[in-house]
């Protein structure tokens, strides 16, 4: 290999792992007593060992443990003192708490969360912010599932992630773990927003005083029409409509007669020009255009997106414990890789598919090469690498001649 060309910096990984300060990840440790009666696994070489593992997709303890022994001289300078053997992995992913991960997740999106943002800063994206909840099966009840018991009466559990993330950003600004059961709109009282935002969610928020609470607080908020919403028709807004597949737009009021919060919205029904479906929406806006009302709430589906990018891209199949803190530490440390990727491909600026920049990051997550100018151009930044390199040069026969 040509001298001149030759990386001499260090590997994909550590270049990932710099984003990460150190320093923030100690002072969280101490503040969580993470790192006590721990004399050699700390939380941070607990931490680059699930995220080598999340990277790389690993399934097992013994891909992770194997993996990062057979790079043991790649990853000397990151500080990590000692590789885990299965057995202390396992045990720090059941003792060590899973607050510390979820602090360095918040602490992380603090710290880059203007760099994820668009540059735009009145863009009407940074405005739209999505809640939404995915349910990730487990094959042993370790947190209550959703949904009827099987034939077998051998119920899966299940972990719901709720999420809030604003458009622009396109990574969860606010999350809580719970149990596949848990309801939805629970979560809606512990969301802040500034004046002026836009709130989308969808039919399975039910609670009439955030309703009121964003309303007061001059935040709009759209949602689905749910059939246990029950309406009470006040007047016309409109004389006439601004779009033909705008079929209904009035003002109504939603509650139930039980429920001193009742809540003054707006009910616009809207025919798909493609699928000829009636669709009803409700929101607190009575001034925005009712197409715009429609088109936000399709906009939803980023959140969605997004869910489907963490289940393809890392490794939320098969889980590393059995313990609800050792699922809750995965899928921490899952989203923490997803905001590294989603930092690097900002700064990259390149416009590939995400799944495809986590599959080059997987395959060359020990290559010593320039990240950045490796995803600017990959084809082009390995062959300057290996410039006037002889691919055949001593190379082991595999067999005797």
């Amino acid at each position: 290999m040509n001298k001149s060309t030759f990386f001499t910096g260090q590997p994909v990984f550590s270049q990932l792992l710099q984003l990460i300060p150190r320093s923030a990840v100690q002072k969280i440790a101490r503040d969580n007593n993470g790192d006590r009666y721990c004399k050699r696994f700390s939380s941070y070489e607990h931490l680059v060992t699930m995220l080598y593992g999340v990277f790389n997709n690993c399934q097992s303890l013994r891909e992770i443990t194997t993996g990062m022994l057979a790079v043991e001289n790649r990853l000397t300078h990151l500080g990590v003192r000692y590789y885990p053997r299965r057995s202390t992995l396992a045990d720090a992913n059941s003792r060590r708490s899973c607050d510390i991960f979820e602090q360095i997740y918040f602490a992380l999106f603090r710290q880059y969360q203007a760099v994820l943002s668009d540059s735009r800063s009145r863009s009407k994206q940074a405005k739209l912010f999505i809640v939404d909840s995915t349910t990730i099966r487990l094959f042993h009840e370790v947190l209550r599932g959703g949904g009827d018991i099987p034939a077998n009466g051998k119920k899966k559990g299940g972990v719901k992630v709720h999420t809030l993330i604003r458009s622009d950003q396109d990574v969860p600004c606010m999350v809580w773990l719970t149990s596949g059961v848990a309801n939805d709109s629970r979560h809606l009282k512990e969301i802040q927003l500034p004046k002026g935002s836009v709130l989308a969610f969808d039919r399975g928020y039910h609670d009439f005083a955030a309703f009121n609470r964003f309303t007061q607080q001059g935040v709009t908020w759209v949602t689905r029409k749910s059939n246990s919403f029950a309406l009470a028709i006040k007047a016309n807004l409109l004389n006439g409509q601004s779009d033909k597949n705008i079929t209904y737009d009035r003002e109504v009021i939603i509650g139930y007669k039980s429920n001193k919060n009742r809540v003054k919205a707006r009910l616009i029904r809207y025919r798909d020009p493609e699928t000829n479906e009636l669709y009803e929406y409700l929101t607190n806006n009575q001034q925005m255009d009712a197409l715009s009302v429609v088109l936000l709430y399709k906009k939803r589906w980023q959140v969605e997106t997004m869910f489907k990018r963490l289940k393809q891209n890392y490794p939320l199949k098969y889980f590393l414990g059995d313990s609800e803190n050792a699922i809750k530490i995965q899928i921490w440390c899952s989203l923490i890789a997803d905001l590294l990727l989603k930092i690097v491909k900002k700064a990259a600026g390149v416009k590939w598919s995400f799944s495809n920049l986590a599959a080059m990051i997987r395959l060359h997550l020990m290559t010593y090469i320039h990240l950045i100018n490796f995803l600017k151009a990959p084809e082009k930044t390995l062959l300057r690498l290996y410039d006037g390199h002889n691919p055949t040069d001593k190379i082991p026969s595999l067999f005797a001649t």
